[in-house]
């Protein structure tokens, strides 16, 4: 029940801002990056603030464009990028082994797809945080919606530091989430200390890859503006998580980089040189569409000022992850599993 339509899409920017906060909004978020005058450590040190503006600005066009689950997945030939979708989210649920009874944590939980499909899929008990305040608003409707309000619900606070207790959850997982994180080990630190000792935490991670050159000028270009339109605070590399994983204590079962086998590239969906029915809206055409309809719901004043500042940049973004993944420099989808010692 993903918002399908041109008005749901205008009602829902800002999130849970008021409309004539949208603009102003947009250009503190802005200003938070490299492009516009910002840096990393900046941004480290207000992530709260600049992720919560990034999604209560986006979420509306991430519902409208990718549906319920703000992910990519690896996809076989023939296969639907929702079909992907749903079984990049199974494949999480076999690898730590999920079954009814079981209490789990999603770690940065957006507005709940991938939360309710692992519910379902699994029969455990999952519980969302997520910091907020819109996006849980919504995961609640779309909970009632699909009559998961029993095994699914939330949480708001920082997954930073989480209102949870030592040893609660019988495992963990984060969907491309904890790359909002400030700090890699900190964050991991955290979900060390809610976990059961002998259980498991999985996650696909944003990295950049070993073929990033931190001294090609094209290479810092496109971090950036992946950063700018994803509301990162920076993006670490493959051997910085890993490294981040040991120091928090946990245990490394296996790791891998899922998108360099992938059938189908990851970023195949944003590529403007593709066209496909059942992912066009963020087609070139599609994206053409979207464009020109959210100016003109803007000018009738259906959605906020500043609702264009935000598609240019989530396009600019998306084209952006497309030149990373050609270029192999970017991975949205480096997997870990990894368990708290029993001691």
């Amino acid at each position: 029940m993903s918002k399908s339509g041109a008005l749901d899409l205008a009602s829902g920017v800002g999130g849970k801002l008021q409309k004539e906060q949208v603009l102003s909004t947009v250009q503190r978020y802005e200003k938070y990056h490299a492009h516009h005058g910002g840096d990393e450590e900046e941004r480290k040190a207000n992530y709260t603030d600049m992720v919560n503006k990034y999604y209560d600005l986006v979420t509306s066009f991430y519902e409208y464009g990718w549906g319920e689950s703000f992910h990519f997945a690896a996809r076989w030939k023939g296969e639907s990028l929702r079909e992907s979708i749903k079984r990049h989210e199974h494949f999480v649920a076999l690898q730590l082994g999920l079954k009814p009874g079981q209490k789990v944590l999603d770690v940065g939980c957006g507005i709940g797809g991938p939360l309710r499909e692992i519910a379902r899929f699994s029969g455990a008990s999952i519980t969302g945080i997520n910091n907020n305040e819109y996006q849980i608003t919504r995961g609640k409707e779309l909970n009632r919606i699909a009559e998961v309000d029993e095994a699914c619900n939330y949480v708001k606070a920082d997954f930073m530091k989480m209102p949870f207790s030592d040893n609660t959850f019988d495992a963990i997982f984060a969907i491309e989430s904890t790359c909002h994180a400030p700090d890699a080990v900190d964050c991991y630190k955290e979900i060390y200390r809610v976990l059961k000792p002998g259980q498991c935490f999985a996650a696909y991670e944003w990295c950049i890859t070993d073929s990033f050159d931190p001294l090609n000028q094209e290479h810092q270009r496109i971090k950036g503006e992946v950063e700018l339109g994803n509301g990162l605070p920076g993006i670490n590399s493959m051997g910085q998580c890993l490294e981040a994983l040991k120091v928090a204590g946990f245990e490394i079962i296996w790791e891998e980089d899922v998108a360099v086998n992938s059938p189908l590239p990851w970023y195949l969906p944003l590529d403007k040189n593709q066209f496909s029915l059942a992912s066009f809206r963020v087609t070139a055409f599609g994206r053409f569409i979207t464009r020109n309809m959210v100016k003109t719901l803007e000018f009738l004043g259906l959605a906020p000022e500043g609702s264009q500042r935000v598609q240019s940049f989530l396009e600019q973004a998306a084209d952006a992850l497309v030149e990373g993944g050609r270029k192999g420099i970017f991975s949205p989808m480096y997997f870990f599993l990894v368990q708290k010692p029993h001691s």
